[in-house]
């Protein structure tokens, strides 16, 4: 592990900015940490407690994953209640507004959160849940600092620093747990990593690794912030947890490289 770490700081000071590493290996335990416990913009990475939130509720008989939600574009700011829209040209999922006044079940909308990142999708399943749900679930599977305080593109929030956070450390508490079958029941956790392993975004995690190998992750990406977290799957069954956390870089591709370059770096010492 000593040579490991030297070969990812090594990598990882050629850059600028704060980057944040958090890898566990589920068989032996063995851990990489770096800047683990740094707050960053959670981005889009606050959509996986957000998927475990409606699982969790659907769990408890709130409602079923197969009802139907309305497809709005009004929503309500935490700062003061007053209405805002998500702009379809932020979103990197735009058929859902094609079908805005109609109603769409709860499993559509999760899966095009997590796989194509959905804002709009985001929004209306947060509204369902209540954000202040999400963190105090995330509290009670060990994510002690994470907090979700709300959906997405909340201007006034942002103005005022209200923002979604998280750390490496929790992002690997929560995936660890996923792994384990521990996040709502073995049943909901293996459906979860399912759509996870759809994801449509491919450039930091999955990027160099071989073809055969799986990761069931989440991205997250906003002005000078870049993330991935999730679950990497060994052809011959072995499983790794990794989170990958940036912000403050000059240059996206060469810190979305860099952290490829250290995802490689972390299966090659994971699949001696």
């Amino acid at each position: 592990m000593t040579s490991l770490r030297e070969e990812v700081l090594q990598e990882l000071r050629q850059q600028k900015g704060t980057f944040a590493v958090a890898f566990k290996d589920l068989q032996t335990d063995e851990e990489l940490l770096l800047n683990e416990h740094e707050s960053f913009h959670a981005a889009s990475t606050m959509k996986t407690p957000v998927l475990i939130e409606a699982y969790r509720q659907a769990h408890q008989g709130r409602f079923s994953l197969s009802d139907s939600l309305l497809v709005k574009n009004e929503f309500k700011s935490i700062v003061d209640g007053s209405p805002f829209s998500i702009g379809p040209q932020d979103d990197s999922e735009q058929e859902l507004y094609k079908v805005l006044g109609q109603k769409r079940p709860l499993s559509e909308l999760l899966y095009k959160m997590i796989i194509q990142s959905s804002n709009l999708a985001t929004n209306l399943v947060i509204e369902q849940l209540d954000a202040r749900k999400v963190t105090q679930t995330m509290r009670e599977l060990g994510a002690k600092n994470m907090q979700v305080l709300r959906g997405v593109e909340d201007g006034k929030a942002y103005q005022q620093g209200l923002n979604n956070t998280t750390t490496a450390y929790d992002l690997m508490v929560l995936f660890q747990q996923m792994a384990r079958g521990k996040t709502v029941s073995p049943a909901a956790s293996q459906e979860m990593i399912r759509i996870l392993l759809d994801q449509k975004f491919k450039d930091v995690i999955p990027a160099k690794l071989p073809k055969e190998v799986k990761v069931a992750h989440k991205t997250g990406w906003i002005t000078k912030v870049r993330h991935d977290s999730g679950i990497v799957f060994l052809p011959d069954g072995r499983k790794y947890v990794l989170v990958l956390l940036s912000k403050d870089w000059d240059n996206d591709s060469a810190a979305t490289a860099a952290m490829a370059n250290v995802s490689q770096m972390i299966y090659r010492h994971a699949a001696r």
